[in-house]
């Protein structure tokens, strides 16, 4: 499944993946496509670009190597970025032609903020891939954002073999961006039933709609359930095949409730009690009053 959400996914959605040479790395496109591929199978995968330039030498190999289609598009006047243009007609065309249920758009450029919006309003999912400069508006227009650096990440570490998890920086990097506590907070208390627990996968899904960037690798793990059981303020269970979550404080506050009702019943009671038999010690009897 997802490495950033534990949710129900389709391995049949078909994804559109349209990428941005100008503003991505070709050093990146193996571990898009591989992350891609969990959430689906790329049936259309187009690069766009000046490719007379040479600029985009390094992505040529790259092309040939994972069946990228490169769409020419000549920068016909100087400041205006003509790829830009190109990538929105097509997607646009994909769109109307109903062939996929997904597209992921691969850049850290937010002109494509709208076209982000426009897939999502005609029921498509979208998926953005950038570096982490790429300005919020892209991010919080599309339904998921994923770091190119995260990827880059767990791509040397499983070429090395290692466990280490991501550097510091990177975790200072997500920490100033989302408070983890405060998220996963917000989205259990959303999300929980009546007793304060709540389903791992739809407190998941809450987190994506709310933080589109938000993926527990930035934190240091791989998948969202290691995530929950390391935070000190929540605790965990397993209900038949799913995991549970819900906060420590408010599942001790509701322990505490009914031995603290019982408490002030007792108490009430000797008060009660006392006040009876205070107003029977002081009432005079018949034989007193005579």
């Amino acid at each position: 499944m997802v490495h950033v959400v534990e949710t129900d996914a389709s391995s049949s959605t078909r994804i559109a993946v349209l990428i941005d040479c100008d503003n991505v790395s070709a050093k990146h496109i193996g571990a898009v496509l591989e992350e891609l591929a969990t959430y689906g199978v790329p049936t259309v995968k187009r690069a766009y670009g000046d490719w007379t330039t040479t600029q985009l030498t390094s992505w040529k190999p790259e092309l040939l190597r994972n069946a990228i289609q490169p769409v020419q598009q000549f920068s016909n006047t100087v400041g205006k970025n003509s790829t830009d243009s190109a990538l929105i007609i097509d997607a646009m065309d994909l769109l109307w032609q109903g062939n996929v249920e997904a597209f992921a758009i691969v850049s850290s450029d937010s002109d494509f903020t709208r076209l982000a919006t426009r897939l999502r309003e005609s029921g498509k999912r979208v998926y953005g891939l950038g570096r982490r400069k790429t300005p919020e508006s892209l991010r919080r227009a599309v339904d998921q954002f994923i770091f190119l650096e995260v990827l880059q990440d767990q791509e040397r570490a499983e070429e090395s073999d290692t466990t280490e998890t991501a550097s510091g920086s990177d975790a200072d990097t997500a920490s100033s961006r989302i408070n983890l506590q405060s998220a996963l907070t917000r989205a259990i208390n959303a999300t929980s039933s009546d007793d304060g627990w709540s389903t791992l996968g739809v407190v998941g899904q809450h987190l994506s709609r709310a933080h589109a960037d938000f993926d527990p690798r930035d934190f240091g793990h791989q998948k969202l359930s290691s995530l929950v059981d390391e935070q000190p303020y929540l605790e965990t269970r397993t209900e038949g095949s799913q995991r549970q979550v819900r906060l420590k404080q408010r599942a001790t506050r509701r322990a505490t409730a009914p031995a603290t009702t019982a408490r002030a019943k007792a108490g009430a009671k000797q008060t009660s009690a006392k006040r009876t038999g205070a107003k029977k010690g002081t009432t005079p009897s018949a034989k007193d009053a005579g």
